[in-house]
């Protein structure tokens, strides 16, 4: 059969971390034309394999061969397995196997991962998909059969133990994809492969501090169908003398309360992704413990089999391991009975230099209020038996990462602060002001900012309006995020107007009419009335210059920031009065907001008495759009119009309450 390139029908459109290619409209036309699929977006090349360490184990004769050219008979997967049955390769992602092992206790969840009405006999034409959770939505990965061999024909990174099964390797190639390459599969962590797996949300126990209930948190994830996965130690040696591996992530496939000669025992049952190597102590397959239970117990638990899979003592479990990773599922994952019970919430976000890049309140430069702010109603349950005077909460903050590749870019540390609402903010949807934050403290005092990719903490909470500032470590420092929110019962809402409405690509796609992905200065006025925002012509050209490139057209980029902006303005205007009606500065005030704020003097007889909104936007926008001039002269080697009353002690800056300039 001759190849189709992914460039042919079904064409390539760039969205999110991978081209969006359709799956079905593709193997069609592969089908059609008696072709093999050939994937360009993820080539048969060393570019995919990656640039790093890994290149330097791999073989000379490195090469690209699909499954019919390495097995006479080969199968995309054995349903009859009840076992994950892989083998890691020279990747080192026994994170990845890990999760991978949790859900094959799950094969619901499984095939939605993993579409099982796939072949290499019927309807087969080199193409296969596969679907992750990625970003707060579910993506389809759609990868060619080609997989790296060596010279002898034999799998380089994940293989199967039945040599004629491909599904774990061809999973292997999507899922590097979605990230990059295979090198980007080098370093990750098991919490963050069961999120792409299920779309779950993720509790970390570090197992030095395990809390009292230890074994009822296990007995409740264990009946609500969580998932779970667990990490030891960091060594030199890399097999230790207790049969476990240093750094290596283990599948946690079980649990059991077993009644012994001298009292009742609970026991973890765990599983090696390798396959092999086991624990050796108490427990193990070859412990003289089970001489203490019963003989029916004893046959139903033990299995002399050198599979990777074992028990071992609670009490060892915590000395052993370094944390336990509890993944929960979203409702619509959960048992039938379960999903009833929960509600679940997820609301996009990102931090903005200048608007919405406030920073956490360590840093004391009053902006901690510009970060977004999300109004959370926690409301009580009704239960004929029982009324709980807490609610169990569990809250999640995600941030994106910022390149293609996962590993190339550090995560920024993140965290977020929970404050209990007055009731006198309860009606409002503006943003809580400053002197909020100053005034309260947060339910989570002691929140500390990790450098990972999801941060999630647990809350028994009355029923009462709180309000959820996320924020990154430092100040100024930019990504997207989104906040997800589990509960019995709560509403979940975004405050401070409408920014849904400005992050939304509807109304910038709506008034790109000529689809250049840029608008002019009549559809950028157009767009901004759409999202309900008032502004003076003068005003949107006067941000055209400062967002805009030379023609002063404005990229989806752009009108995102400068929509923030406008809106963290308004926010500042309005906190800015005295009277709270957000609707005049009275001249007084003005002189606080250009003397003080800006490092720009304003003269007494320059500021109108009732300074308006808008006029203080175009205000600002005037100051913006001279410092952007001035650059432009001082990059000529002209000397810069601009004159301060104050500029050689406080040089031109935009900063604090107008947060226009970067």
């Amino acid at each position: 059969m001759h190849t189709l390139r992914s460039t042919c029908g079904g064409g390539l459109i760039q969205s999110g971390p991978v081209p969006l290619q359709n799956y079905q409209a593709l193997l069609e036309l592969c089908l059609k034309d008696k072709r093999l699929f050939t994937d360009d977006a993820f080539p048969a090349h060393i570019s995919s394999i990656g640039t790093g360490a890994l290149l330097k184990k791999l073989p000379q004769n490195l090469q690209w061969k699909r499954p019919h050219a390495l097995h006479k008979s080969p199968v995309f997967y054995a349903a009859n397995r009840k076992q994950l049955d892989l083998c890691q390769g020279l990747v080192e992602n026994c994170w990845f196997l890990a999760a991978l092992e949790a859900l094959t206790f799950h094969q619901d969840i499984l095939a939605a991962v993993v579409p099982q009405n796939q072949s290499f006999e019927r309807k087969y034409a080199g193409i296969f998909h596969f679907r992750f959770w990625h970003f707060g939505e579910w993506i389809d990965v759609v990868v060619d059969d080609r997989l790296p061999v060596n010279e002898a024909g034999e799998l380089l990174f994940v293989s199967s133990v039945y040599k004629n099964v491909f599904w774990g390797a061809l999973l292997e190639k999507a899922y590097a994809k979605l990230y990059g390459s295979y090198e980007d599969l080098q370093i990750g962590q098991v919490s963050e492969a069961l999120v792409d797996f299920t779309g779950g949300v993720n509790t970390r126990i570090k197992l030095a501090e395990a809390p009292p209930d230890l074994w009822d948190i296990l007995t409740r994830a264990t009946y609500s169908r969580s998932l779970m996965g667990c990490q030891t130690h960091l060594g030199t040696t890399k097999v230790l003398k207790n049969g476990l591996v240093a750094g290596h992530a283990y599948t946690v496939t079980g649990i059991r309360k077993v009644t012994c000669q001298y009292g009742p025992e609970n026991l973890v049952r765990l599983r090696n992704p390798w396959g092999k190597i086991e624990w050796k102590g108490d427990w193990s397959d070859s412990s003289c413990k089970w001489e203490l239970l019963s003989p029916k117990e004893k046959i139903l638990l033990r299995k002399k089999k050198e599979d990777g899979e074992f028990w071992m003592s609670l009490r060892d479990f915590k000395i052993h391991f370094v944390d336990l990773v509890i993944c929960k599922l979203t409702p619509d994952l959960m048992s039938q009975e379960d999903g009833k019970k929960w509600m679940y919430s997820l609301k996009s976000g990102r931090w903005v230099k200048g608007s919405t890049a406030g920073g956490s309140l360590g840093f004391c430069n009053g902006n901690f209020w510009m970060n977004p702010q999300y109004w959370l109603n926690v409301l009580p349950v009704e239960d004929s038996k029982r009324s709980p005077s807490t609610c169990n909460v569990v809250i999640s903050l995600m941030q994106k990462h910022s390149t293609k590749h996962r590993n190339r870019a550090p995560h920024l540390f993140i965290g977020f602060l929970l404050y209990k609402v007055d009731l006198q903010y309860q009606e409002s949807n503006r943003k809580l002001p400053p002197g909020f934050f100053t005034r309260h403290q947060p339910v989570n005092k002691h929140q500390v900012f990790l450098d990972e990719r999801e941060v999630t903490h647990d809350f028994h909470l009355e029923p009462c309006v709180y309000v959820i500032v996320p924020s990154t470590l430092e100040p100024q420092q930019e990504s997207e995020f989104i906040l997800r929110v589990f509960s019995r019962k709560h509403v979940l809402r975004e405050m401070g107007g409408n920014t849904s409405f400005t992050l939304s690509k509807e109304v910038f796609q709506k008034r790109d009419t000529n689809r250049s992905g840029k608008l002019d200065l009549v559809e950028l006025h157009a767009a901004v009335q759409e999202t309900g925002i008032s502004l003076s012509n003068e005003v949107c050209n006067l941000m055209a210059i400062r967002y805009g490139d030379p023609d002063l057209q404005i990229s989806f980029e752009s009108f995102v920031c400068f929509m923030l902006r406008v809106e963290i303005m308004g926010e500042a205007f309005r906190n800015l009065t005295q009277d709270g009606k957000g609707i005049y500065l009275r001249e007084s005030e003005g002189f606080c907001l250009d003397g003080n704020r800006t490092g720009f003097t304003l003269k007494p007889n320059r500021i109108p008495k009732d300074l308006r909104f808008t006029g203080m936007a175009s205000i600002a926008g005037e100051v913006v759009a001279t410092v952007k001039s001035c650059g432009s002269f001082r990059q000529k080697g002209k000397n810069c119009p601009l004159r301060t009353n104050n500029h050689k002690a406080n040089p031109p800056r935009i900063v604090g309450l107008l947060p226009l300039g970067s």
